[in-house]
């Protein structure tokens, strides 16, 4: 009877302490429960309506396009349209939940089976397989938290959630997780990921490419179909399983679906395009005033000319040499421009931002001042050494030519010449002109910048070789052509500005007529690309810069090559790399335009004492139709037509009969060739120059 007794008091004190623990727990419970509840009603108070959740921006999204509709640029968090839950493809929400919360329509914002399922999954494997958070967690995170792993931001997002599934419907909150949630590549909701990867709007999402956008969320940077494509589609085939088994497709669905078959947005350039983008998107600042809507900038890099530039650059730069490039279209419309060798190593755009010597390409301004003035293409002026106010300018190689023309003058940049021109018009006045050519760097206007001591970018060279190339019409480069909102709205338009006469047209044919020449036979000779070409060289003091700048077919393109600490760099002429690089892109760049002639200038009439020629006309050379030194004048025929004599043979002898020096001199040491512009020399002897030291001159 005591053991009976004993056993049923042992039973009694087991059942109630059980029960205890049930009332306690049970307690707790409710408390736990009327705490819970208290939360949520406080963070229900707290949160913003659905209107105002809708409207909170990820930041503004900038989408820079080349002049083709190829995003060349993608700039912010996101870039995408809000779109209603009814504009979003049934495929890809049923994407979405099938793979990331399959029993959304069921829970209050915490699935308990989903929690209880993930740990199950973490006892068999060892490790979480699946998260328990569900669509309406993540959307709280997204929203209100951040990513620490740690159990108060669990329970606050917990918290979060049950309050946002007691205040928003079902729709409301997959509308906002589709539009909020972070896809990867910058894209912050569906439609910015649509764009980013497929370049369409997400309501015309295929069911592969919903699979794919759904894959993502995920592991964006993992799952990126722009950094690793296989796995993209690996990911988006076991949404598709996932679907299907959810019975939200079926098995004759699911096999159509080929995901490796999608064709996915091009990569975006990150290399030399960046020099472009880093200088015109600033511009916007002055352009537009939306800082909030996501925006496509439209601007007018073609993404052909600027791939010819950056191998033009690259494949001519010398070793440890930077170098820029710059094309303009005749309207202004920046084509192509390269800032250096390579963005990665250096962002520095040196085609809009470095100030370098010009070296003879300045010469444009000088001779456009003496062709202003009177002279004419034509007219004889004599090359031969000079001082000026103590300066001596030097020729190439110390070479003098004797009585020559103008044209030939600027064919072979003679230093002289230029000297000239400055002290006869004013080296003032030729300040002047470049300033109304574009030049906006402060100018010198000592004897010397005549021969480009003064610094300028290498755009606005390029910008008044333009001018002349638009014979004398006013050209202003742009790169931006359009701004447009996510709903095409304009918001920017370019405009072409009035036309201004810059020069007058006679002014800009002729020294277009020079600078034809100095490309066809002249120091520009390596910059033709088979049709008309005008252009310029410039080499600066011991070599440390070199230029070609010249126009054809209506683009107008500049060449700079130096380094960035402006040391001395053996063998660059302006003639050399520049040059080259020039004819490499234009022969691209002008590829599909007809080739354009020059126009033939007609010049007003002069007064019989303007053009002369500067010192004496003894012992000059006479010069053939295309500017090139004969031996005797031409004679004339029937009714006064002249008749240029048959050339003999430019042999030696030739050489001693025109320079009148005894055929030993041929036996004289070449001079080593020495950069256009250079300090003051020791006065020199006057040396008359033979053809083929006018053909074979440096510059």
């Amino acid at each position: 009877m005591g053991k009976a007794k004993s056993k049923k008091s042992s039973s009694g004190f087991i059942g109630r302490w059980f029960k205890r623990l049930f009332i306690v727990g049970l307690l707790l419970a409710i408390i736990a429960a009327i705490a819970i509840g208290i939360f949520v009603s406080i963070a229900r108070s707290e949160l913003q309506s659905f209107e105002e959740l809708k409207q909170s921006p990820n930041g503004q999204m900038i989408r820079v396009r080349a002049a083709d509709g190829t995003i060349i640029q993608t700039l912010g968090p996101s870039f995408g349209r809000w779109l209603s839950i009814e504009d979003i493809p049934v495929n890809m929400k049923d994407a979405m939940v099938a793979v990331e919360d399959r029993r959304f329509e069921y829970h209050y914002g915490v699935d308990p089976i989903g929690i209880a399922r993930s740990f199950y999954e973490r006892y068999q494997e060892g490790r979480f397989t699946q998260g328990g958070s569900t669509i309406t967690q993540q959307l709280a995170r997204n929203l209100f938290l951040n990513n620490n792993r740690n159990f108060r931001r669990k329970i606050r997002e917990m918290i979060l959630a049950t309050a946002m599934e007691t205040k928003f419907s079902k729709e409301q909150i997959l509308e906002l997780y589709l539009n909020k949630v972070y896809f990867g590549g910058g894209a912050y909701g569906v439609d910015a990921a649509s764009r980013t990867f497929f370049d369409h709007s997400a309501t015309e999402l295929s069911l592969a490419e919903s699979a794919i956008i759904a894959g993502l969320v995920k592991a964006p940077s993992n799952y990126s179909p722009t950094a690793d494509a296989q796995a993209a589609i690996d990911r988006a085939s076991v949404v598709v399983e996932v679907m299907q088994d959810a019975g939200m497709i079926t098995a004759a669905q699911a096999n159509e679906v080929k995901p490796a078959e999608v064709k996915l947005a091009a990569d975006k350039p990150q290399n030399s395009v960046r020099y472009f983008t880093d200088y015109a998107l600033p511009l916007l600042d002055n352009l537009i005033d939306e800082t909030e809507k996501p925006i496509d900038v439209w601007t007018t890099i073609d993404l052909r000319m600027q791939r010819a530039a950056t191998t033009a650059i690259r494949s001519n730069v010398p070793r440890g040499v930077q170098g820029a490039l710059v094309s303009i279209d005749r309207d202004g419309a920046v084509l192509a421009m390269v800032g250096g060798a390579d963005y990665v190593a250096s962002n520095y755009n040196r085609a809009v931002t470095s100030v370098r010597q010009p070296g003879s390409s300045w010469k444009l301004f000088v001779y456009l001042t003496a062709l202003e003035a009177g002279l004419r293409p034509d007219d004889e002026v004599i090359d031969e050494p000079v001082e000026i106010s103590g300066w001596v300018p030097r020729n190439s190689g110390d070479r003098y030519a004797g009585n020559i023309t103008l044209k030939t003058a600027f064919t072979f940049s003679k230093n002289t010449i230029a000297a000239q021109i400055g002290n006869e018009f004013g080296t003032s006045t030729i300040a002047s002109m470049a300033r109304r050519m574009g030049i906006s760097t402060p100018i010198n206007t000592s004897p010397s910048m005549v021969l480009g001591t003064s610094e300028a970018r290498v755009i606005e060279m390029v910008r008044a070789y333009a001018i002349v190339g638009n014979e004398g019409r006013d050209v202003e480069p742009y790169f931006i052509t359009k701004v447009t909102t996510i709903d095409n709205d304009i918001l920017y338009q370019h405009r072409k500005p009035a036309s201004k006469q810059i020069l007058e047209d006679w002014v800009a044919g002729g020294i277009t007529e020079l600078m034809a020449n100095a490309v066809e036979v002249g120091t520009g000779r390596a910059a033709q690309i088979g049709r008309p070409t005008a252009g310029k060289t410039g080499t600066t003091s011991s070599n440390k810069d070199g230029w070609f700048l010249g126009f054809s077919s209506g683009i107008t393109t500049g060449v700079w090559m130096g380094r960035d600490d402006a040391k001395p760099v053996s063998g660059l002429e302006g003639g050399s790399s520049p040059a080259r690089a020039f004819s490499s892109y234009m022969r691209v760049a002008v590829s599909g335009r007809p080739a354009s002639q020059f126009v033939i200038v007609e010049y007003p009439e002069r007064e019989e004492d303007e053009g002369l020629a500067f010192g004496d006309d003894e012992n000059s050379l006479f010069i053939d139709e295309n500017g090139l030194p004969i031996e005797g004048p031409p004679e004339l025929g029937i009714e006064g037509v002249i008749e240029v004599a048959e050339p003999e043979i430019l042999d030696e002898g030739w050489i001693d009969r025109v320079l009148g020096r005894p055929s030993s001199d041929l036996d004289d040491p070449i001079e080593p060739n020495v950069p256009e512009q250079s300090t003051p020399p020791p006065e020199q002897a006057i040396r008359s120059e033979s053809i083929d030291d006018l053909l074979n001159e440096p510059q």
